[in-house]
């Protein structure tokens, strides 16, 4: 089933029988739980087209989690400026969002798990071992907020490589859309740099929710058709040369014939 088909079934299923649950926010939400969405790459990737989303956003994330960093400037730099609430709720003066994604990703407690993903993606293709966590419990409470897509896993088979993310809370209206977005690139960057080609994207969701703020939104988004998926263009993708990691640049990347609706706004709710 197409992606956005699936995308569509869970919010109309949080929608009409989601369990009304408290937030740390205070918000309230309409809540299921333990959902999986698959999408085949070779049907397009994977972003929503019944509402406008900002692929540059997702992919300026993307490449400064793969950077190591996690530093606001980076954001701000490409006009991403999302994490600002919860920069300025956790009450840091430092303009970081202390060890957050790509502080796990390049240095869980010293080790570049990134590196060694990629490393091991052409020495042993056939592990059970290719992953990637961001749940590091001893940091977790350094964080503004601790990694809702938490870790993720690469399954290869004659030549197709396959990615699957896991996430403990997925804001179904507002971030769900740009976790699809950043694994899908995700997936896209590492096949184009190891030879491979892209098979399953593969979302594992626990805790998937509507805030009762964004129903109105949802209601609207329901309505939409679907447009026909884009296609990605990369120049060069993720992998290992001369024992450093090659990351792409922005002007590296770029989306083709995307058509959407318009964008729908909604409310942050930070807490």
């Amino acid at each position: 089933m197409d992606i956005q088909k699936q995308y569509r079934m869970l919010m109309s299923e949080a929608f009409h029988t989601g369990n009304e649950k408290k937030d740390r926010t205070g918000t309230g939400t309409l809540s299921v739980f333990g959902k999986t969405i698959t999408h085949n790459m070779e049907n397009g990737f994977p972003i929503l087209t019944t509402k406008k989303v900002f692929f540059d956003a997702a992919l300026t994330e993307l490449l400064w989690i793969l950077q190591g960093r996690t530093d606001l400037k980076y954001l701000h730099d490409n006009k991403v400026n999302y994490w600002d609430a919860d920069y300025k709720r956790s009450g840091r003066t430092d303009m970081t969002l202390g060890p957050v994604y790509g502080k796990q990703w390049r240095n869980f407690n010293g080790i570049d798990q990134l590196k060694k993903l990629l490393l091991d993606i052409r020495s042993n293709p056939d592990s059970r071992r290719l992953m990637v966590s961001a749940w590091n419990p001893a940091e977790i409470e350094d964080m503004v907020l601790p990694p809702c897509h938490h870790s993720f896993q690469i399954y290869i088979n004659n030549g197709t490589v396959d990615l699957m993310w896991s996430q403990r809370s997925a804001d179904i209206f507002l971030g769900l859309p740009y976790d699809i977005v950043m694994y899908g690139l995700l997936l896209e960057l590492i096949a184009k740099g190891n030879n491979l080609k892209s098979g399953k994207l593969i979302g594992q969701l626990g805790d998937c929710h509507l805030y009762s703020n964004h129903l109105e939104q949802v209601t609207k988004q329901l309505k939409r058709k679907f447009y026909n998926l884009p296609s990605l263009d990369l120049s060069y993708g993720l992998c290992v040369s001369n024992n450093t990691v090659l990351i792409p640049s922005h002007n590296s990347v770029s989306l083709k014939n995307y058509n959407s609706h318009p964008q729908i706004k909604a409310p942050l709710s930070v807490g």
